[in-house]
Parts: structure tokens; C-alpha cells; sequence
């Protein structure tokens, strides 16, 4: 049965992301990976969320698995980042490839802590 809350998080995550990649990207005339950037801290920021809230005993199995391991995974893309930023680099916009690599992992790991200690307020 635990498969299902992950293939259920999947469906709702993998359209979303695409969604949000068109829609954030649309609005920005730059060759800067901006939808990838937010499906990334925002999937960041609930799995730090998610974390605090399990950690303070707020969230069970069945929402792990259907937030964290279906909705987050299908979100968010290690593997469109890191060719983005391969893409940037091979196209001559190494500063931009170089912000991107800096940029997505700084603001992924500040959206995670940011989301376990807002978690941690919430549920202490």
C-alpha cells in the first residue's frame, strides 16, 4: 500500500513541476534556469517542512512517502539542473552556470533549514 501514496504524490508532483517550470520561466526573458531554480528551493522547503514536522512527531508514514518521496521527487530535478548548468557552461554563459550552481544549492539548503526550523516552531 505504500507504493500508492507515492505514486499518488508523483502525479500531483510531476505535473506541477512542469507547470511551474513554463509558467515561472515564461516570465523571465533570460537564459537563467529560473523554473528549475523554483521547483527546486520550493521542494527544498517542504522536505525541510516535512522533516520538522516528523521530527516532532506531526507527520506520519503515509505523508512522508506521499510528500516527500512521490510529490518532492517528481518536483524537483537534480538531473535538469545539472544539465541546465552544463548547457549554460557549453553555451559561453559560464557566469550564469556558475550562479546557478551556487545559487540553487545555497537557496536549496537555506529553503530546507528554513522549512525544519519553521516546522520546529510550529510544532514544539
Amino acid at each position: 500500500m505504500n507504493w500508492l501514496y507515492v505514486v499518488l504524490g508523483a502525479m500531483v508532483g510531476a505535473p506541477l513541476r512542469y507547470l511551474t517550470d513554463r509558467a515561472v520561466q515564461s516570465r523571465h526573458d533570460s537564459v537563467f534556469p529560473w523554473g528549475t531554480f523554483t521547483v527546486n528551493v520550493t521542494g527544498s522547503l517542504v522536505l525541510g517542512l516535512l522533516t520538522g514536522a516528523t521530527a516532532a512527531g506531526a507527520a506520519g508514514s503515509p505523508l512522508r512517502l506521499f510528500l516527500g518521496t512521490g510529490l518532492c521527487g517528481a518536483l524537483t530535478t537534480y538531473s535538469t539542473f545539472s544539465y541546465e548548468t552544463l548547457r549554460l557552461a557549453g553555451t559561453g554563459a559560464r557566469g550564469y552556470a556558475a550562479v546557478n550552481a551556487v545559487a540553487s544549492v545555497g537557496a536549496g539548503l537555506g529553503a530546507a533549514f528554513a522549512g525544519a526550523a519553521l516546522a520546529g516552531a510550529v510544532w514544539s
